[in-house]
């Protein structure tokens, strides 16, 4: 897979990501408003279990199937690349159908365990969403093995877009029943939607049974592994990946029984508590996701075109992929991180303006220490996916071991300190992201021998990032008492996002292949080589 199509595949799932955050913003945005922070946090203790258990159930073999049926392409044998997602799909109903089950049987007890029994109805109504992720995953990685990336597209559209109206309606609908069963309506928008992105993806499916049939015919003379070897073989990718992904959640569930209990250790009241949670889960982490969309799209893609180019050797390919992706990633997760530490408290008033004004400034406090954590945790996801598709998943998942451990202790600690209270869980975050994402960096250094262009990768990036990062703040002083807030707000990030373009484009930042990501990306590219603001 050239790079050029490999960074194609990533917008597409960019481009799809944008999709699904927007609809987001449609769901969290007025969710947020209508349950507020009280239902919030009772939405939010019940996800990070959720989380867990669909990690445990899902997160490796999507990414196992992807890299073996992409191995397998490589070399010829369609028919094998069929068989490893065929046995997968079957690994993967048996889970979901058990943790499913798990919750409907427990989810009083999980919910009383975790100190805060009013999420009953939302983790309950994340029941069955349990059982049909797997299932659609399991189709995504056959997909993304295949380097066709469209059918994960267009299963995060429909999933996100049913999950946004059934949610809504029903936490509208649920709401005189009190903002713990209007919490439940909420959480089963994401079964709903679950269940529409699984449909969408059997319908591809069965659409290219006919190609994927007549594909598996010109199949090489390749001796059939056995199921046993297959099974062993999605086990040795998938286990490491699982408890890399695994790790995040379990730190999430633990932050919930820590910062609770920690926060009401030092004079807050269970309710206080539980909307300070709800201020650091619900609003400031909502916004620090969001530049994920590109993160994951590009981890996504880098998985098979790594591990296409490992199977071949192709030793040159493994560094250009890994260089381009550690570049983008950048030019992603700065900007983005530094963007909204300047304007932490002002998005926060301009996206969750019915909450009190001493809720809008306690959550900007708290964003402004997460969003350097988008820098590191966007880091940490192109990282881990090279390192996985070079077949070393387990050192990334030592190194976000001793982050996680590192987050543990912070948050333990800080959120204890009066004056810090939930901010330290911020910062036990940040910096749990901060140690993998070094220690990921020298450890793909250390196994692609890439050569790193400082000027290139770090200094054009960084140079780009402060100059939008002083328009940004500059333009929002400079109107913010001839307009209202809001919209100083808006204005601020428009002319932030502009100069940060002008900015590539001056520091020769942007590549000519960066525009061919683009529709009409090439004539856009062309026009720019005329004026000598790109190279070709």
């Amino acid at each position: 897979m050239s790079k050029n199509n490999f960074l194609k595949g990533a917008a597409i799932l960019g481009i799809a990501g944008i999709i699904v955050k927007i609809l987001g913003a449609f769901y969290r945005i007025p969710l947020s408003n209508i349950i507020q922070t009280e239902g919030m946090g009772y939405y939010q203790t019940a996800y990070p279990l959720y989380v867990l258990l669909l990690t445990v159930s899902t997160s490796g073999f999507p990414v196992a199937i992807a890299k073996l049926v992409s191995e397998k392409r490589a070399l010829g044998d369609y028919r094998g690349a069929f068989k490893a997602f065929k046995v997968a799909f079957a690994g993967l109903f048996i889970a979901g159908l058990i943790t499913s089950l798990f919750v409907f049987s427990n989810a009083r007890s999980i919910v009383k365990f975790l100190g805060n029994e009013n999420a009953y109805y939302a983790l309950l109504g994340l029941g069955p969403a349990l059982f049909f992720v797997p299932l659609m995953s399991a189709f995504r990685g056959f997909f993304q093995g295949r380097q066709y990336m469209m059918p994960t597209a267009l299963s995060q559209i429909a999933e996100q877009f049913f999950r946004v109206v059934i949610g809504l309606v029903l936490t509208l609908i649920l709401l005189d029943r009190g903002k713990a069963v209007a919490a439940g309506g909420a959480s089963f928008g994401g079964s709903v939607g679950a269940m529409a992105g699984t449909i969408v993806m059997i319908i591809i499916y069965l659409k290219g049974r006919k190609e994927i049939r007549n594909e598996m015919n010109t199949t090489r003379l390749h001796e059939e592994e056995r199921i046993s070897r297959i099974i062993k073989n999605l086990l040795i990718i998938a286990v490491p990946i699982t408890i890399g992904a695994a790790i995040v959640p379990i730190i999430n569930t633990i932050d919930t029984l820590i910062v609770l209990k920690r926060l009401q250790s030092i004079g807050f009241t269970e309710m206080e508590a539980n909307s300070l949670y709800g201020q650091l889960t619900g609003l400031a982490q909502t916004l620090i996701n969001l530049p994920q969309i590109f993160s994951q799209a590009l981890a996504v893609s880098l998985v098979p075109a790594i591990s296409e180019a490992s199977a071949r050797k192709n030793y040159h390919d493994i560094r250009s992929i890994t260089t381009s992706g550690i570049r983008i990633t950048l030019l992603i997760g700065l900007p983005c991180g530094i963007g909204l530490f300047i304007l932490a408290t002002p998005i926060i008033n301009l996206l969750y303006y019915k909450n009190t004004l001493e809720t809008i400034q306690s959550t900007g406090q708290i964003l402004a220490v997460l969003s350097f954590g988008v820098i590191f945790l966007t880091l940490v996801q192109s990282l881990t996916a090279i390192l996985q598709g070079l077949g070393r998943p387990f050192v990334s998942v030592k190194n976000l071991l001793f982050g996680a451990i590192a987050k543990i202790i912070l948050t333990y600690t800080l959120t204890g300190v009066k004056w810090i209270n939930i901010r330290g869980a911020a910062i036990g975050t940040v910096t749990a992201y901060l140690i993998a994402g070094v220690l990921d960096f020298i450890s793909v250094r250390k196994y692609t021998r890439i050569r790193i262009n400082i000027k290139e990768i770090f200094i054009k990036p960084i140079v780009s990032t402060l100059g939008m990062a002083v328009a940004g703040r500059l333009t929002y002083m400079g109107i913010l008492n001839i307009v209202d807030s809001r919209l100083a707000t808006v204005v601020a990030i428009i002319v932030a996002a502009g100069v940060y373009g002008i900015l590539l484009l001056v520091t020769r930042t942007l590549t000519y292949d960066d525009f061919s990501l683009l529709p009409k990306g090439d004539k856009i590219a062309d026009k720019l080589v005329k004026l000598k603001l790109i190279n070709r």
